[in-house]
């Protein structure tokens, strides 16, 4: 149900956070403006600001189910569109600690398309509400507020086009969407208010993606291939999802600085040294679609917002402004989702009262983020040359994580409970009880009885 309350809302940024926050705060104001320094095409495409939007993407299944919420023909326009909606347990080939997942049942569906193409689809049903509009070539020099600078109340800006012109444009509420490079520190520092603490994680994280033509009558067609390394030992990564158009999406990369070339002989040797076959076998038969296209990330970054206690009024910050993941564990957009969803419910319960969110709203956000920071900062560190703030007890854990891991290759009923928790549909304590612990120590067993028997029929 819609509860619109008097106002403006303005959200700066119009990748998938900030459409998200629109299509929520249209439920709240009556009018929503999205600022977008980028021209904004009327298709399925990359912008020039948007440089991670070519690589392998996924969209976990609560990030799904979060959106279907405020799209509910989101689904079905994917499906339509040719992306994959499906439970993503079922058509799973993920290689990792030296053999392939079990395959099972999960009950919950996910989606694999492009970004562009899903955030084509997001941008259309937000723009289709009757109270958002969208500024597009348009860049935001600064925040507006009042003579005590107490509360924000609008943003300047530029519209950059041929005959460039400055505004200010006034709101009741102001949303920071624009990514990692936001310069909301800078604002804040600039009006006399701290800027926030962060928390560094150097990953030295780099991959290169290329587009195929996917054969239909590949009965492999309707798979995902995914190789994730068993560290420290390896180091590399490979991806290779089915998306619309007909097409694979490959991104092959590493961390530490063991990045796959860009040159075509180099990115198919790189793929053959990989310890899953798969991937090299089909891209090596595929038609290219593209140029390959490199990524470099060189750490997760996360910016502590709760911990202020001075921060102006009429004012928030969402997304990767906030926290900005290692991409390879593809836990973007669904942290945004759930930061906009928490955000949605506390705009209802405070029936449109916004003195003194932000302090409420950072602490939920915080709650929200530390689960997928907790996940992939812990996998991060298995790394030795990863560096930055390392959680108390993260090297034990990761010894038991890695026991999972393991446990995944023989049992579904661990398998099931691992994707709940990388799906971010249950917390990591859920493969802590009693039950589970016990589960993960017998199919070790299993397996090193089963990889005992495989040494002594090839002796």
């Amino acid at each position: 149900m819609d509860t619109s309350s008097t106002g403006h809302a303005l959200v700066l940024g119009a990748s998938m956070a900030g459409l998200l926050t629109a299509r929520v705060l249209s439920k709240h104001f009556d009018h929503v403006t999205i600022v977008e320094r980028d021209p904004v095409p009327d298709q399925p495409e990359a912008r020039k600001g948007q440089p991670q939007t070519r690589h392998l993407h996924g969209l976990l299944a609560s990030g799904l189910e979060i959106m279907t919420r405020y799209y509910p023909d989101l689904p079905e326009a994917l499906a339509a569109g040719g992306a994959l909606v499906s439970d993503m347990t079922a058509n799973m080939c993920w290689y990792t600690y030296g053999g392939y997942r079990r395959r099972f049942t999960m009950g919950r569906e996910a989606a694999l398309m492009s970004r562009p193409f899903l955030e084509h689809l997001i941008r259309q049903r937000t723009l289709a509400r009757n109270n958002v509009t969208l500024l597009e070539h348009c860049a935001t020099r600064g925040l507006v507020t009042g003579d005590d600078r107490r509360r924000v109340t609008g943003a300047r800006v530029e519209h950059r086009g041929a005959q460039p012109m400055e505004a200010t444009l006034d709101a009741d509420l102001v949303v920071d969407c624009t990514g990692r490079g936001s310069q909301t520190p800078q604002w804040l520092f600039a009006l006399g208010y701290p800027a926030p603490a962060q928390s560094e994680v150097k990953v030295n994280v780099g991959y290169a993606t290329r587009l195929y033509r996917r054969d239909p009558d590949d009965p492999r067609g309707q798979d995902w291939l995914l190789y994730t390394p068993e560290a420290p030992g390896e180091s590399r990564f490979g991806g290779m999802f089915p998306i619309e158009g007909g097409r694979w999406i490959v991104s092959l990369g590493g961390w530490a600085g063991d990045h796959a070339p860009t040159d075509e002989q180099g990115f198919l040797e790189y793929a053959r040294g990989l310890p899953m076959p798969e991937i090299y076998a089909l891209i090596s038969r595929a038609e290219p679609l593209s140029d390959i296209i490199p990524h470099k990330f060189p750490s997760s970054l996360r910016r502590h917002y709760e911990r202020l206690t001075r921060f102006p009024e009429g004012y928030l910050v969402l997304g990767d402004a906030v926290c900005s993941f290692n991409p390879t564990y593809g836990q973007g957009m669904t942290s945004a989702a759930m930061q906009v969803a928490a955000l949605d419910e506390l705009l209802t319960l405070r029936a449109g009262r916004l003195d003194g969110l932000a302090p409420v709203f950072f602490k939920q956000a915080a709650q929200v983020i530390d689960t997928p920071w907790q996940l992939a900062v812990g996998e991060d560190f298995r790394f030795p040359d990863t560096t930055g703030p390392k959680p108390p007890g993260v090297d034990l854990l990761n010894r038991y994580v890695a026991a999972v891991h393991r446990a995944t290759l023989v049992d579904p009923v661990v398998g099931a409970a691992f994707i709940q928790v990388m799906n971010l549909l249950a917390p990591p304590s859920s493969l802590l009880t009693p039950g589970m612990l016990l589960r993960v120590w017998r199919a070790n067993r299993q397996r090193s009885r089963l990889l005992m028997r495989e040494a002594e029929l090839a002796a």
